[in-house]
């Protein structure tokens, strides 16, 4: 077997819908509503400066993802890509896939001169994503996130 990692293409939208969506569920309890998720999806396979979905493929069959979005920081003068939309087929989980990922992505993040790090967000009681993201060199940072939603689903939780 022989794992691949290459960027999104246009034919990959169903596979990165049902892996949003999948994701959402199984981590948040939350349902994409799939008059936004299809468009929202298209939207960054057609314009890069969007984002950038990668695919992890098995002998040619799509077994994973990640989606890399960008800020701006004035303090260090280069964009942070933020890892998003991470989805790994249940089947091929705990057999490197995400690491695959990330490593790759991290790779391409640390010869690009202007990406000054990266950045993810995870569910706080996801404990086993937060310690494969700290196997990976991943640390919590000083911050928390806080928002204000103004489409989909609402993320703020009570107590």
């Amino acid at each position: 077997m022989s794992l691949a990692i290459r960027e999104a293409r246009p034919d990959d939208r169903e596979f990165l819908v049902r892996g949003n969506t999948e994701m959402a569920r199984e981590t948040e309890g939350l349902a994409l509503d799939a008059a936004l998720i299809g468009p929202g999806v298209e939207a960054v396979l057609a314009d890069p400066s969007l984002g950038r979905y990668f695919v992890a493929e098995l002998d040619g069959v799509a077994v994973g993802q990640l989606m890399v979005t960008y800020e701006w920081s004035d303090w260090r003068n280069g964009m942070f890509w933020w890892i998003q939309s991470v989805f790994v087929e249940p089947g091929h989980r705990g057999q490197g896939v995400f690491s695959a990922l990330f490593r790759h992505v991290s790779g391409i993040a640390e010869r690009e001169s202007g990406i000054c790090g990266l950045r993810l967000y995870v569910e706080r009681t996801n404990r086993g994503a937060q310690s494969v993201y700290s196997h990976l060199g991943l640390h919590v940072s000083n911050y928390e996130i806080m928002e204000r939603v103004f489409r989909g689903p609402e993320s703020r939780r009570e107590g």
